[in-house]
């Protein structure tokens, strides 16, 4: 529990926040009801649960920086599906896309004309040279694993505490007593992950070089700054170090830009203008619809082209039937096109800083030692006075009461947070009218809170 806070008015406000939620949302109720024997947890993915509420909440539609329930309560949405939406529900000019191709196929194992157009449009944006398109970050970073141990001989993946690249496995690791460790909570899980992963903590150069100088690692995978753990910014020099260090070694550097392509319009590493010899970036890359991407060095490609062509005949590991199909396609290249636009960022990043700057003037307001940080169009707020270096600090500033409570009291006034920490996201439909309406409903939570 946050010092500054009461567990019982804590405690309180929960239990009166999760009857208001009941009662102004029967049919979501229903719906919940009727799910319950056919989807497990009652949601088609169980996690879609976890949202602090009492049943889940059932959206209607969503357009813009809004969606509406089934109960027919509108929301404005800083959740954005977790950066999956993150230029807007349904932008116009992916939504004209995916009309226009709806009728004329979805899949069929061959490319399009628009394959060639989305290539050099991300060659463009991210200084890398040659794609490959699948169906999830996941997958990018599964694929960029593989390739990794493929090119280098070497067999073991360095990632950083507290990370998250989705659910790939060789990510799924923590760093426990100096140890590399499996993530609590993992189902189903018979091997031991740490025979083939090294953990290291974010912002720690030295620690990185000594596992790196074992000569067994592959690559350093991880994200420009940890975003799924609350927030932890790289330290100046900080990738600039990992790119140096990975080159010294002999070992490659893979970034994950899933979330924090929020940074601007060539992501985090082009803001920097540090180029890796692996990228990966999934969620908006086709303005919400399941898509990721993963980029290479040209060097690094020509490895892989004589590597594909010796290699013995069968399946590589890589690739699903439905990636890259032609839907997602059309999409994508309307997307990199029209909506993920130099212009567009300067927009969300402008609006996110006028966000940064209220939540910071709020918990002044209440002499509340919490911090504010912004990548791009993200903005998130912790629980602790500095801003912190490495995950074990920042899983250490997480408060899920205290998060779950303030969670549930937005929403049940129509504003939506990204759950599991708090995350917001700007899109070029939020306006400032609407950051106004985010950090005063927050500011009358804390009001109660504080008493």
């Amino acid at each position: 529990m946050t010092a500054h806070l009461d567990c019982a008015r804590l405690a309180a406000l929960a239990r009166r926040e999760a009857d208001r939620f009941t009662t102004a949302h029967p049919k979501s109720a229903e719906l919940a009801r009727q799910a319950r024997p056919h989807l497990l947890s009652g949601v088609p993915m169980h996690w879609m649960s976890d949202w602090g509420t009492p049943f889940p909440l059932f959206v209607n539609g969503a357009s813009g920086n809004r969606l509406t329930d089934v109960d027919g309560h509108d929301y404005l949405d800083f959740c954005l599906g977790d950066t999956g939406a993150m230029f807007g529900h349904s932008p116009a000019p992916v939504a004209a896309a995916i009309t226009q191709h709806a009728a004329h196929g979805y899949t069929t194992m061959l490319p399009s004309p628009d394959a060639v157009r989305v290539g050099t449009l991300l060659a463009e944006r991210f200084g890398l040279p040659v794609w490959q398109v699948c169906t999830s970050a996941t997958d990018a970073n599964r694929f960029v694993i593989r390739w990794a141990r493929a090119l280098t001989g070497r067999d073991k993946i360095l990632v950083f505490d507290g990370c998250y690249h989705g659910t790939a496995d060789d990510t799924l690791v923590r760093l426990q007593h100096d140890r590399t460790v499996a993530r609590p909570g993992l189902v189903g899980q018979v091997y031991d992950l740490a025979a083939h992963t090294v953990v290291a903590e974010f912002n720690d150069l030295a620690g990185v070089e000594a596992l790196l100088a074992q000569g067994d690692v592959a690559a350093v995978l991880t994200e420009p700054a940890l975003t799924n753990i609350g927030m932890v910014l790289p330290e100046p020099g900080f990738i600039q170090g990992l790119r140096e260090l990975t080159t010294r070694y002999g070992s490659l550097l893979i970034l994950d830009e899933t979330h924090t392509i929020s940074a601007g319009w060539g992501g985090w590493s082009g803001e920097l203008g540090v180029v890796p010899d692996l990228l990966t970036l999934g969620k908006p890359v086709a303005g919400g619809l399941p898509a990721a991407v993963f980029g290479m060095s040209r060097a690094l490609a020509e490895r892989a082209e004589a590597f594909l062509a010796q290699k013995e005949s069968g399946h590589s590991g890589m690739g699903t039937t439905l990636s890259a199909n032609l839907f997602t396609l059309a999409a994508m290249r309307a997307n990199l096109e029209s909506v993920m636009t130099p212009n567009a960022y300067a927009s969300m990043t402008e609006t996110a800083r006028y966000l940064a700057e209220r939540l910071k003037a709020l918990f002044g307001q209440h002499r509340l030692p919490w911090c504010v940080t912004q990548i791009g169009a993200r903005c998130e707020f912790q629980f602790c006075a500095e801003h912190p270096r490495s995950g074990v600090e920042a899983e250490a500033a997480m408060d899920h009461e205290l998060e779950a409570a303030l969670h549930l009291y937005l929403l049940n006034r129509g504003v939506l947070i990204t759950p599991f920490h708090n995350m917001t996201l700007c899109c070029p439909d939020t306006h400032r009218g609407d950051i106004d309406r985010l950090v005063d409903t927050l500011g009358t939570a804390l009001a109660e809170l504080l008493g």
